[in-house]
C-alpha cells in the first residue's frame, strides 16, 4: 500500500497579489536597511577576509537601497531635487 502525501508548497513564503507596488519597494527597502545593519555589525566582529567579504556584501546591499529609492524617487516625486531659487546668486541671473 502506498502512502499518499501531498505536495509541497511551491514557496514557503508568498506575497499577496494585492499589494500595490509602492508598498512592496517600501517593504523592500526596509528589509535592506535591516540587512544592512545586521552586516554592518557583524563585519565589525570579523577580521580579514571574511570582514572584507561581509564589507562588500553590505555595499551591494546599499546599493540595493539606493535603487529601490530611486524607484520611489521616479513614482513619487518631490520638490526635493530641485534647486532653490533663494540660494542663487544673483549675479547669475544677469548671465543668463
Amino acid at each position: 500500500m502506498k502512502k499518499i502525501t501531498p505536495n509541497p508548497p511551491a514557496s514557503l513564503f508568498t506575497v499577496a497579489q494585492d499589494i500595490d507596488p509602492e508598498t512592496l519597494l517600501i517593504q523592500a527597502s526596509e528589509t535592506l536597511a535591516s540587512l544592512n545593519a545586521i552586516t554592518t555589525d557583524l563585519a565589525f566582529e570579523l577580521e580579514g577576509e571574511n570582514r572584507q567579504k561581509l564589507l562588500g556584501s553590505q555595499q551591494l546591499i546599499v546599493l540595493g537601497e539606493l535603487l529601490i529609492e530611486r524607484v520611489l524617487s521616479v513614482l513619487h516625486p518631490t520638490n526635493e531635487a530641485e534647486p532653490s531659487r533663494s540660494s542663487e546668486n544673483p549675479e547669475d541671473r544677469d548671465a543668463i
